[in-house]
């Protein structure tokens, strides 16, 4: 994609969101279906994807040994969003039984003792890449929920997180600024996204280091885009969208005004006009049973979040919004249509995506 100048308005400049807003509402049916998957996989040791340089014999050990928080639901960085869901879902629904059951799973998970193991492993020889960036920024998102939720017990888990969430935020504050180039691929290595999950925890973290770093990055990284191919999206196993997320995590840094001037040049194909959402239309699933296929039920969640996420920051008479919002729900219908369970390869994860969805996690009010 061509890169040419753009204003910028320094994220500093903006006010910190504080913490505790209040939280969007989670319908109970939603709350149900969504909660019990995460129930039932965040403390399911197996089938598991052990992501593990071996440095020895005694490297091999099961799950629930080198990870003893987040051993569950097929892989670490599933389990940990699997963890933010409950989280999500408790705070949301707070005096029901679901509630309770996330309380329990979240109260076995986090302790001091689970954590200072997480610490372990990720000071391993070998890991210093370890679930980056999209695990440990979903790691941070979790630390972001527990943050804003004011609850006792949460505010001990808080506590116990805390050393875990230095590291994820320290790796990353480490590693930004060596990217000479984003990461624009439609899976877990993408930067926008994750960049994306990393603001929305400092701004309550009021991590004012970190928003300097974003501030920086994003405006080397990603403000100069124009022309982003979004008709070669998406790729055969995406469950990000690489143009999507880099507007999505652009307009958290400009003004209104300023980005709806970027996002012309960015997305110029964008109707300006409601089309039905013929412009964009969801990914269809050959092999939901298919671990990698299944990614594009993902995408259709993320897209539709990310596209409420972009017209939620452009000016009210955009001429734009009609077309975003028709293909919002177009994706949203798809999307969560998918979240049903039937096969664990989607279902070890697909709730979190429905419930940051639904929630409208990453749109701040």
């Amino acid at each position: 994609m061509r890169r040419s100048p753009v204003l910028f308005v320094s994220l500093l400049a903006l006010p910190l969101a504080p913490a505790g807003l209040p939280a969007q509402q989670l319908d109970p049916v939603l709350a149900h279906r969504f909660g019990h998957l995460a129930l039932a996989c965040v403390h399911r040791e197996y089938p598991n994807q052990v992501s593990l340089v071996m440095q020895s014999d005694a490297d091999a050990r099961p799950p629930r040994e080198l990870t003893p928080a987040f051993y569950g639901c097929y892989d670490w960085h599933s389990s940990v969003h699997g963890h933010w869901l409950l989280a999500r879902v408790a705070r949301l629904s707070p005096g029901t039984g679901l509630a309770d059951s996330a309380r329990a799973a979240l109260a076995e998970s986090l302790t001091p003792e689970h954590i200072a193991g997480e610490v372990a492993y990720f000071d391993g020889k070998g890991r210093v890449a370890f679930e980056r960036p999209y695990g440990l920024a979903w790691l941070l998102q979790l630390a972001a929920e527990l943050r804003e939720w004011n609850d006792p017990q949460a505010q001990r888990w808080s506590r116990a997180l805390k050393p875990l969430e230095r590291v994820a935020a320290d790796r990353l504050r480490d590693w930004m600024p060596k990217l000479a180039n984003p990461v624009r691929i439609g899976e877990h290595g993408q930067t926008a996204f994750a960049f994306g999950l990393v603001h929305d925890w400092a701004q309550t973290a009021h991590d004012t280091a970190m928003l300097r770093l974003l501030d920086e990055r994003v405006r080397t990284l990603y403000l100069g885009d124009r022309d982003c191919p979004i008709a070669y999206e998406p790729s055969g196993q995406d469950f990000l969208s690489p143009c999507l997320a880099e507007a999505d995590l652009v307009r958290r840094f400009l003004s209104p005004v300023q980005f709806a001037a970027w996002l012309g040049g960015f997305l110029p194909g964008i109707p300006l006009h409601d089309d039905g959402g013929a412009w964009l239309k969801p990914a269809v699933v050959a092999d939901p049973g298919d671990p990698k296929l299944a990614h594009l039920d993902g995408l259709n969640l993320s897209r539709a979040w990310m596209l409420d996420g972009i017209a939620s920051d452009l000016p009210p008479g955009d001429p734009r919004l009609a077309a975003l919002r028709a293909a919002a729900a177009a994706h949203r219908r798809a999307g969560l249509a998918s979240v049903t369970g039937e096969h664990y390869e989607g279902g070890h994860w697909l709730g979190s995506f429905a419930v940051y969805l639904v929630t409208e996690r990453g749109i701040q009010r």
